[in-house]
């Protein structure tokens, strides 16, 4: 039958679309359109003068650059600016005036990182420390959450801005000269916000708030500090957020978006055209959060009755993202539930949609990159917030509408009263068993799970009653005092120091190590490919099939054995 193409498709992004127009570019951030620009203009943009200096000032041999996607053209300029600049510092720091082009730059060494593991918005120390670098320049918009091991200079740019439009904006949005507002931009646009802030208080607006950057992501707006004023006081207008307006200038990211939209009266929207978290075809409409904390809701119902939750880890740089795994263990574990911790990089569907026998996941990650969106996920992804509200019971879930997306807010209150609970009643099972040794053997007897409430899928109606594992697996082992001790404490245990599969009888959970491992369970019963030489099976299955030698070569001539087939 003859094919309709005329030309191969094209599995791979062409090279004539390179650093320009990537038709593979995700639809949640557009890659900004390049102008050209000056050297001058881009001298100022990329602040080559406060960088130079500041990497001096460090004393750093190894600088590592890092770029967003959208300013990777304009890399190998910076590179050759910085390296002027930086030899222009040194002369003058050793006294000589002139500038000596001649001279090569060897005492320090510039790298371009061009891809970043996780999210551009994190600094990517695991590829700086690939090339030894002692300190790491960022350029462009950034989450600033604080890092753990290198330190970083952000470089957020400089960004024009037209005064008269946006003062226009804001007049036509708050025509009452008296309302509470907020200004607020995003980091590439920061050093605007004063000079507007004076503008509109000509204009007769009375209580226009400024605030400036600071790295305190948790803080009532993140990572901004409202600039003190005489009235009303700092601490008043912390106090009383919910009556005040916010005019950000550029579109927030979603996360962001979402945070602030819970945590004020109302959020107005100034885009600019180098905003990289809109397209022209999808912008974000404040209006729409509503909509998107029920969908994120729905996600946390869908987690509730989860059995098998994923620790997805986003970031390796964020300062305190390991604290943040073993809290989420805790919780996990306390609410009788079994977590693995992944680590995949990038995230896309296909790499999650590998592992089957999650129900759900959660992200360690930054505020911004915390929010994964669900388009294409097989399974649900939620924040550390949304997870502490699914593994509350039904009777005690409230959400009042505030949301975060990132590790910074976690605490372990909870976690801690979780975990107090199971230690209790794990106690109780104990004493029951020291007391009744035959109990389970009882016909009609009821144990612990059994005594407890039956669960509900919220979404279906349904009955669930494997929503618990960890808590299901003290009835699939034998029930003696000693074993029964021992069992209780090894569901305590989140990781296994071996990866041998145990084989198991009819009824019973499967064990790795002596823990139950409901990973395993999922492999022997519901996985059609375990592997070869799985000691899964019944007792009259045959041996593992013995391996034979197969083809060997290239496609152009493989070799069979001794005798060679053309292909």
């Amino acid at each position: 039958m003859a094919s309709d193409l005329s030309a191969p498709p094209v599995l791979s992004t062409p090279a004539e679309y390179t650093f320009i127009d990537d038709p593979t570019l995700s639809s949640t951030i557009a890659q900004t359109k390049q102008t050209k620009r000056s050297d001058d203009e881009l001298y100022e943009v990329y602040e080559i003068a406060r960088t130079a200096a500041d990497i001096q000032q460090n004393g750093w041999r190894h600088i590592a650059l890092q770029f967003p996607d959208a300013m990777l053209p304009d890399a190998p300029w910076i590179v050759n600016a910085l390296r002027k600049e930086l030899r222009s510092v040194a002369a003058h720091l050793q006294g000589d005036g002139e500038e000596n082009e001649e001279k090569p730059a060897e005492s320090q060494r510039l790298y371009i990182l061009a891809d970043t593991s996780y999210s551009a918005c994190c600094v990517d120390e695991i590829a700086a420390e690939h090339a030894n670098a002692e300190g790491v320049v960022h350029y462009g918009r950034a989450c600033l959450s604080p890092t753990s091991r290198i330190p970083v200079i952000h470089i957020f740019t400089k960004q024009k801005l037209d005064y008269y439009t946006i003062t226009e904006s804001f007049e036509k949005e708050f025509q009452d000269k008296t309302d509470k507002v907020v200004v607020m931009a995003d980091v590439m646009f920061q050093d605007h916000v004063l000079p507007i802030c004076e503008l509109l208080r000509e204009r007769g607006y009375t209580t226009i708030i400024a605030t400036e950057i600071v790295r305190d992501p948790t803080g009532p707006i993140p990572n901004r500090n409202i600039i003190f004023s005489a009235t009303p006081s700092e601490d008043e207008i912390v106090h009383n957020l919910n009556e005040y307006h916010l005019f950000h200038i550029s579109t927030p990211p979603t996360s962001l978006l979402m945070t602030l939209s819970s945590r004020l009266a109302s959020l107005r929207i100034y885009s600019t055209p180098s905003s990289p978290y809109i397209t022209d075809s999808t912008p974000l409409d404040p209006s729409a959060t509503q909509s998107l904390l029920r969908r994120r809701y729905g996600l946390v119902i869908r987690l509730a009755t989860a059995s098998i939750i994923g620790i997805l880890v986003n970031t390796l740089s964020v300062k305190n993202y390991m604290s943040t795994i073993s809290t989420l263990k805790s919780q996990i574990a306390a609410a009788g539930k079994k977590s693995y911790t992944i680590v995949v990089g990038k995230l896309n569907a296909a790499k999650l949609a590998n592992f089957a026998e999650i129900d759900g996941w959660v992200v360690v990650g930054c505020w911004e990159s915390g929010l994964v969106e669900q388009e294409g996920l097989w399974k649900p992804v939620v924040t550390p917030f949304e997870l502490g509200l699914a593994l509350q019971g039904e009777e005690s879930r409230v959400w009042t509408g505030e949301w975060w997306g990132g590790i910074e807010g976690v605490g372990t209150s909870w976690a801690e009263e979780r975990s107090a609970e199971s230690i209790a009643k794990q106690s109780q099972v104990e004493e029951d068993s020291a007391a009744a040794p035959d109990l389970y053997d009882i016909e009609g007897g009821v144990d612990d799970e059994e005594s407890e409430p039956p669960e509900f899928d919220l979404r279906t109606g349904k009955l669930v009653s494997n929503s618990r594992p960890m808590r299901m697996a003290i009835r699939s082992v034998p029930r003696s005092g000693a074993e029964t001790n021992d069992v209780l404490s090894s569901l305590n245990q989140t990781t296994a120091s071996s990866a041998a599969i145990v084989r198991r009888a009819a009824g019973d959970v499967a064990l790795v190590n002596g823990v139950a491992s409901p990973g395993a369970e999922f492999l022997r019963s519901q996985r059609t490919w375990q592997g070869l030489g799985t000691e899964f099976g019944t007792e009259d299955d045959e041996d593992s099939t013995v391996v034979r030698e197969g083809r060997s070569g290239v496609a152009r001539g493989y070799t069979v054995g001794t005798d060679e087939t053309r292909t």
